[in-house]
């Protein structure tokens, strides 16, 4: 009972005088009564075996007092009493040469160890540089001597049972407690040095945090602008060829170059959330990126390149529509020119001739008539002459790049197209002098003339219709054409029936020249078109009429399979589209926290939604096929889905950036809930009361709903004028750039100042001050020796030098390093 009043520091029941045997069983009992009492379970031990001298149970129960009383209440980080003891020997024991504690027997057979712990906190009693491991013997009578003569710990232990064999770990153990009880005056500083270690790893890890964040910004604002000057290039004489090259180019640039883009910026946001989050739990300033280089600038940034990438897409598309219009419209003047050109060579100089001076009147009759016929077949050419001055105007219009090469040419058609109509009043009032000198033509030649004339202008369009080029874009334009061309198809019945009455005429004109030997009689003196031509162009309109019908039918299949594209691309892009604006929703609600789990709960179904976003990649990868394939075949409008492929890629981009941002609010949520030791209850509350007054559901609060927020909660607001002059207090702490909101985050980080403690300024100064045993400055052998290598190093470096009378040159500033490290501090 006396060894328990002593060793416990408080007194015991008085203990029954009697020498008897019933009385010192009653006195054990008591001892062992107390130590039941202090929470120590006793299995197997009795009074009886005590006072009956039971060795083995007399050890065993001192043991188990001294364990209760002098080791069980050593706690260095939480641990057992053991591990504790055991992680205060290696740390203590750390920095000396030849010292490795991981046991209490093998570990202390030299001496070392004991030596270490005394040179560590008394350097004054022993010089340890001068110990050798190959003589245990004096390290251990040393360190025993010193340890009883300077810092009362009793000598426990034999040197040579330490030295030789293994040491009873017991004994060892409730040796060196002693060291640790005696040396309990330093915990402090080993406290304050703990928590000067914590700050600074803080510390250092937000400056990893912010430097990486410059870097990932530079290397991504670097790559914007390199890629712009290529999106805003609009070069104008491009060919068709090198459009499509650039639109290769661009589909390359969407599959393989901006993706990577898109997951650095969503981890650039991730990290820089992450870093204010932890700057605001440590009472650290927020970061504030270097200039050009913020969020904003970054999303302006950002904005900027998309913005350019849908105008870049949409010239792309334009000019090509543009281009394929040129070809087409150069093409068709080109042809109409050059059956133009065919058919007026040799007519100026058959109008400037001057062979109706020596014909004989029948002769002149014939050229007259023959005259009239060309004339009605100039008129008829007018509208093809009109045709190609209107092609050519609509590609000067559209800037065709060889505008003077069609300008010229179409120039010097309708040049020879004035003289022709100068030259052919000329002939005709020079025939019409002499016409009384004519005789009548023979009205056979003449009615051949006249009906073959428009006859073969008919098969002459005709022919040119049926292989007269054309582009479409749908099917109900290339159903037009086949019906226009069913349409013509109907009028070659009367068509057949005009050629048999044609070549009825030929033929009656070679039965009477024949009949009557009229020498001359089968020259048509009218019109240089024979029969031979009028049927070779019929047979030609013959042969072209199915060879129109393949092509159109060709086309009608081509714009058919177009149709097919389009239904493919709706068909999917309406089953995406929806899907993402339904995990758009579904995303924000967690966000928001509007299911009520704890943020476990949220962060896994959020990762569930990206694993499911990115599960489906392969769909938005057949979308770009199908896209692709419907730019190639110049499909530019879907009538079955509203959606484009630049809207699912933004949404589908949109939707990874949204679950990635709400990933990581959610962390730093978990992450303020976890270092500020709020409950998930109180979470829930604070989220639950945001919420009830976020009647939108912006995901922010104004100042009167902020303030109703703050009163469900229990927050004392009044509504006196000191009322007011507290509220607009919390309101610059919440909102300090005054943007007229108050965010979730900043709303949690008040609820949680408002109800934990955290570290200050004034705490890391306190702590300092403890370490420089209360001077106002530090020495870096202090540093040293309490803070570990790196973090020590750190603190040298950083402190400013401090000057006073007396004070060490080495002497360092660590007030105002300890202010530094939280910004402008409220001393």
């Amino acid at each position: 009972m006396l060894l328990l009043e002593v060793i416990s520091g408080e007194t015991l029941p008085k203990p029954d005088r009697g020498k008897m045997r019933f009385h010192k069983i009653a006195n054990v009992n008591k001892a062992l009564d107390f130590i039941a009492s202090k929470g120590v379970k006793l299995v197997s031990i009795g009074a009886e075996e005590i006072v009956d001298g039971n060795l083995k149970m007399t050890l065993g129960m001192i043991w188990t007092i001294i364990l209760r009383f002098a080791i069980q209440d050593i706690s260095v980080e939480e641990m057992t009493a053991k591990e504790g003891l055991l992680l205060w020997c290696q740390r203590k024991t750390a920095p000396y040469k030849n010292v490795n504690v991981q046991n209490f027997h093998t570990s202390f057979k030299d001496g070392l160890a004991f030596c270490a712990l005394i040179h560590r906190h008394r350097p004054d009693l022993l010089d340890y540089s001068q110990l050798s491991k190959d003589d245990p013997l004096h390290n251990l009578n040393l360190a025993f001597d010193i340890a009883e003569k300077h810092l009362d710990i009793p000598r426990m232990l034999d040197p040579d049972d330490i030295s030789e064999g293994v040491p009873d770990e017991r004994a060892v153990m409730t040796y060196v407690s002693s060291y640790y009880h005696t040396f309990t005056g330093v915990q402090k500083a080993e406290m304050a040095a703990n928590r000067i270690c914590k700050v600074l790893k803080v510390n250092q890890e937000n400056e990893r945090l912010m430097e990486e964040y410059e870097r990932l910004t530079s290397d991504l604002l670097e790559w914007i602008r390199r890629t712009l000057p290529w999106l805003q290039a609009r070069q104008q004489d491009n060919t068709l060829a090198d459009l499509q090259k650039k639109l290769e180019e661009y589909r390359l640039y969407r599959r393989n170059h901006k993706p990577p883009r898109v997951e650095q910026k969503a981890r650039l946001e991730t990290n820089f959330n992450t870093l204010q989050t932890k700057l605001r739990l440590s009472n650290r300033p927020a970061y504030l990126p270097s200039e050009g280089k913020s969020v904003t600038d970054i999303a302006n940034a950002w904005k900027n390149l998309e913005g350019c990438e849908k105008s870049f897409e949409e010239w792309l598309l334009s000019e090509m529509m543009r281009l394929e219009r040129l070809e087409h419209l150069a093409k068709k003047f080109k042809h109409k020119a050059e059956i133009h050109e065919s058919w007026t060579a040799g007519k100026e100089e058959m109008l400037q001739s001057q062979d109706f001076r020596h014909c004989k009147l029948n002769e002149l009759k014939a050229l007259k008539k023959k005259h009239e016929a060309f004339e009605s077949d100039l008129a008829a050419h007018q509208d093809r002459v009109e045709q190609i001055a209107a092609i050519a105007q609509e590609l000067n219009a559209l800037d065709y790049y060889d505008s003077a090469t069609i300008n010229s040419r179409c120039q010097a058609i309708c040049d020879q197209w004035d003289r022709l109509g100068t030259l052919t009043t000329s002939r005709r009032n020079a025939l019409e002098e002499t016409e009384k000198l004519l005789e009548k033509i023979d009205q056979l030649h003449l009615e051949f003339a006249k009906r073959a004339a428009p006859f073969n202008n008919w098969l002459d369009g005709a022919c040119e219709d049926l292989v007269d080029m054309f582009i479409v874009h749908t099917i109900e334009e290339i159903q037009g054409l086949i019906d226009a061309h069913n349409q013509f198809k109907a009028t070659l019945g009367e068509a057949d029936k005009e050629y048999q009455a044609i070549i009825s005429l030929v033929t009656e004109v070679q039965h009477m020249a024949q009949q009557y030997h009229i020498p001359g009689g089968l020259d048509n003196p009218y019109t240089t078109l024979t029969a031979q031509v009028i049927s070779s162009k019929w047979g030609e309109v013959k042969k072209l009429v199915p060879q129109r019908d393949g092509t159109l039918q060709a086309e009608l299949q081509k714009q058919q399979n177009n149709e097919s594209l389009r239904r493919q691309f709706a068909e999917k892009a309406n089953g995406v589209g929806p899907w993402i604006e339904k995990q758009m929703d579904a995303v924000a609600a967690i966000g928001m926290g509007m299911h009520g789990s704890v943020l476990e709960d949220q962060q896994n179904r959020l990762k569930d939604y990206e694993a499911a976003v990115i599960g489906n990649k392969a769909i938005m990868d057949e979308m770009e096929k199908i896209h692709q394939a419907v730019q190639e075949s110049m499909i530019f409008e879907n009538r079955y889905t509203q959606y484009t492929m630049e809207t699912l890629r933004v949404g589908w981009e949109q939707l990874l950036t949204s679950i990635n941002r709400t990933i990581n609010e959610v962390e730093n949520q978990i992450l303020t809930r976890d270092s500020k030791g709020i409950s998930q209850e109180q979470l829930n509350e604070f989220r639950s009361s945001f919420n009830h007054f976020d009647k939108n559901r912006g995901g922010r609060l104004a100042p009167d709903e902020f303030k109703s927020c703050l009163i469900s909660l229990g927050y004392s607001i009044g509504k006196d004028r000191q009322g007011e002059i507290d509220f607009q207090r919390i309101i610059s702490i919440v909102d300090p750039n005054s943007t007229g909101f108050i965010q979730f985050d900043a709303f949690l980080d008040f609820m949680t100042r408002e109800n934990v403690d955290s570290d200050t300024a004034e705490q890391v100064i306190d702590s300092f001050r403890i370490l420089a045993g209360d001077k106002p400055y530090i020495l870096p052998e202090e540093l040293q020796r309490e803070l570990p290598p790196d973090q020590a190093e750190y603190c040298i470096q950083r402190m400013q030098p401090y000057t006073g009378v007396g004070v060490p040159p080495e002497a360092l500033d660590y007030m105002s390093f300890s202010t530094s490290l939280y910004g402008e501090s409220d001393l």
